[in-house]
């Protein structure tokens, strides 16, 4: 694969997932960006760390099933690798407040 193309993929994974995670703050509409995480993490007894790492393995089965085999549309693919970007990048949010 040539660079130009290469570039050109991760250019529209990341404003995918950019846009992704701005119509998701709407749909949880909370001041708090991480709050759902903060929720889980009090109803199960564990950190919101934790909480993001059990939502986030649902990702990660399913690219996991996907990578198994079968053919699956750019799409799904593209929505998938997303979800997995997104909730890195959560993650990451989450080390930084906890971190301070």
């Amino acid at each position: 694969m040539r660079t130009e193309q290469f570039n050109q993929i991760i250019e529209n994974m990341l404003e995918h997932c950019t846009n992704t995670l701005i119509n998701k703050a709407k749909e949880y509409a909370t001041e708090d960006r991480l709050h759902n995480f903060k929720i889980a993490a009090t109803l199960q007894g564990i950190t919101p760390i934790q909480a993001l790492a059990g939502m986030m393995s649902k990702h990660t089965v399913s690219i996991n099933d996907m990578c198994r085999g079968g053919e699956y549309p750019l799409g799904m693919w593209d929505e998938k690798i997303g979800d997995s970007i997104n909730y890195l990048l959560l993650l990451r949010a989450l080390v930084e407040e906890k971190n301070g």
